[in-house]
């Protein structure tokens, strides 16, 4: 008979202990969840969308990039296929491969202002290396992220 209590107890211990785990990590992954979504669907939240972390995906729209070195402030526009946009401010130094036109990916949250305040951007690009063609310098592929007006 005791043998048998012993083993009903270690059942409901294990049961017990299992199922506190279980809601711990559930709920740890639940609270850090962080959704992609492109300008569009993002608006299309509407106030739902204020003030929740979110990755934002999209392309650099073209003319948008304003970068101060000295300050580290960067603001540019991040638009879709269906060309809504979005502004996104960043307090860091862009990756060295930004620039107009390129996809990235910003994780941040929406401000209230309709501004997206980005804590960190990451550039999209391709997996496959391509040397440059016979005749091109190298360092040409190294643009500035800011376009010289006057080209």
């Amino acid at each position: 008979m005791k043998a048998k209590r012993g083993r009903i107890g270690i059942i409901i211990g294990a049961v017990v202990l299992l199922s506190g785990f279980g809601y711990l990590v559930g709920g740890g992954i639940r609270d850090n969840l962080v959704y992609f979504l492109t300008p569009g669907e993002l608006l299309d939240k509407g106030a739902g969308a204020y003030d929740e972390p979110v990755r934002l995906g999209g392309v650099v729209a073209a003319n948008s990039v304003q970068w101060n070195a000295q300050a580290l402030d960067l603001r540019f526009t991040v638009t879709d296929e269906t060309g809504r946009e979005m502004v996104v401010h960043a307090k860091a130094a862009p990756p060295q491969m930004f620039r107009e036109g390129i996809g990235v990916l910003v994780e941040g949250r929406l401000t209230r202002a309709g501004i997206f305040e980005s804590s960190q951007v990451i550039v999209k690009h391709s997996n496959e290396y391509k040397a440059p063609e016979e005749g091109h310098d190298p360092k040409q592929l190294y643009q500035s992220i800011v376009r010289d007006p006057g080209t």
